[in-house]
């Protein structure tokens, strides 16, 4: 078997001055490379001496810091599965992943110790450590004990690496089983299509328990031996007071509209900055615009998801594929990553043409292997032909360039009409005083579904729903009008960012029904 274990590839970018500085902190601390190689040798140790079964899972939710970065390179170097949990998850959620995942190991942090332990035990996980961002918790003392050299497991292509829990909009969280090929061949796309080169450093200010935080920006800097950075929470202030030191940027449209509203940033503070990338959640072309005017720099805007990674990217330079086009154009996710197929499909299993709306089918070495534990569901997710469903509706323009317009179970089915709630979104945030907007189906006796608009004001805007409700009435279709709008202080988000149109349906599900 050759060596495919993904630790082993991004342990090789190191580079050969170990004692230069990998990882610097915003508390001042600085870590070489020499450090995160013996930090995750040691704590490979420590799993090998527990005689874990073979594939163990190793659950982890614990506050960002770089011993959490340690521990997750430990647990690939060493062989086992990293599971990890989003921080803000409470008892009734870990009690599932627990049990539906059956770790080995759990570690959480030290406040959490009492009711995290409880549940884990009883699931039947054996271990329990502890791992606080101070540098301290039972899982550091009992690692300090060990040998700092390890020799890395040797793994196959194919052998699982991490298990990511999807969000769980419909139904029970599905647990994505990725393995070291998906991840490594994507690090190795990005690190060539997005123009990765020798000095760069990554700003890190995303948390660590989600795919562009933990494999799209960690796996970036160390496969091409690059310094970063490292925030425990995005703060606009410092990061831009950090750029000057750094080359690349990775963020959620959220962080972007902060720092825009930051006097501070402006085209010297960026002057040493190569590249912004922005993901996780749609970004509105008005933010997208108004970076490119303050700044001088074109954000770069990419799509994936837990199953698959990253899937396409505008590019960064000329896209030889298509005809030599660089243009980063906003509102759009770019071109298929070099090694992904991209397909448009109508709810027929037709293709459809340019310019037409349908579902979003992908297929390529960066697709995750199957949902842990749930044959019925992974076999429902892949088409014969071994393309996987993404559940995101899209198009093709004319030259290429992918634009999602929203997931297929948003789409609003109203008097026998599609509504595409993207669309609609973007109408709405196009008017004066409109921050953001969300466009939401709920039951109607008559229709069957109709649109809810919800809706924030920017800083200090008054807005009135009855005007945008008659702005739209001037510019769409009549069955696209929603039937109801609410301006409201702020959106139901997720960690990351995205919308939670599910809680939106659900508190406005009975409007029309009474």
């Amino acid at each position: 078997m050759t060596q495919a274990n993904l630790f082993a590839a991004l342990r090789a970018a190191f580079p050969a001055q170990l004692d230069s500085a990998a990882v610097e902190t915003d508390h001042g601390l600085v870590y070489s490379w020499r450090d995160l190689d013996r930090a995750s040798a040691m704590m490979a140790n420590l799993f090998n001496g527990l005689k874990l079964p073979k594939g163990s899972r190793i659950a982890v939710q614990v506050e960002k810091s770089v011993e959490a970065l340690m521990l997750y390179l430990a647990t690939l170097r060493a062989g086992y599965v990293f599971l990890p949990l989003n921080t803000a998850y409470q008892s009734a959620e870990i009690e599932y992943f627990i049990g539906n995942a059956e770790p080995a190991v759990v570690v959480c942090s030290g406040a959490n110790f009492a009711w995290v332990s409880k549940i884990a035990f009883k699931a039947g996980t054996q271990h329990v450590f502890t791992l606080n961002d101070d540098r301290t918790g039972t899982l550091l003392e009992r690692a300090s004990q060990q040998k700092d050299e390890h020799q890395i497991a040797v793994k196959d292509q194919d052998d699982l690496a991490a298990i990511l829990y999807t969000s769980g909009t419909t139904g029970r969280s599905k647990g994505a089983m990725l393995t070291h090929g998906n991840m490594l061949s994507n690090a190795q796309t990005l690190k060539s299509y997005w123009g990765w080169k020798k000095g760069d450093v990554l700003i890190h200010a995303l948390p660590i328990f989600h795919v562009h935080g933990l494999f799209v920006a960690i796996h970036g800097a160390l496969i091409n031996g690059s310094k970063m950075i490292w925030l425990a929470k995005f703060d606009p202030k410092l990061v831009i007071a950090k750029m000057p030191e750094a080359t690349v940027f990775m963020g959620v449209p959220t962080l972007y509209v902060r720092m825009l509203s930051e006097p501070s940033l402006n085209k010297e503070a960026v002057r040493n900055m190569r590249l912004f990338v922005a993901g996780s959640a749609p970004l509105l072309i008005e933010t997208f615009t108004e970076w490119q005017q303050r700044t001088g720099h074109t954000i770069l805007e990419r799509y994936g998801m837990s199953e698959t990674v990253m899937l396409t990217s505008n590019p960064y330079a000329a896209d030889k594929r298509h005809k030599g086009q660089s243009e980063r154009r906003g509102g759009t996710v770019g071109f298929p990553l070099p090694g992904v197929q991209l397909r448009v499909q109508g709810d027929d299993g037709r293709s459809l043409p340019v310019g037409e709306i349908g579902n979003i089918q992908v297929k390529g070495p960066n697709v995750f292997k199957a949902y842990w534990r749930m044959p019925e569901k992974t076999k429902e997710e892949f088409t014969s032909d071994g393309f996987f469903k993404t559940g995101d509706v899209g198009k093709f323009d004319e030259r290429g360039y992918v634009t999602i317009v929203g997931r297929s179970k948003d789409l609003i089915i109203s008097g026998g009409y599609n509504v595409y709630p993207a669309e609609i979104e973007g109408y709405i945030n196009e008017m004066p005083g409109v921050a953001e907007s969300a466009l939401v189906g709920v039951p109607h006796p008559d229709f069957g579904e109709v649109g809810v608009a919800v809706v924030i004001a920017k800083a200090g805007a008054q807005l009135s729903a009855d005007q945008i409700i008659a702005s739209l009435k001037s510019q769409l279709a009549n069955f696209k009008i929603p039937k109801k709008c609410f301006v409201v202080p702020e959106l139901p988000r997720k960690t990351m960012g995205k919308v939670q149109k599910n809680l939106l349906r659900d508190e406005h599900k009975n409007l029309f029904l009474a």
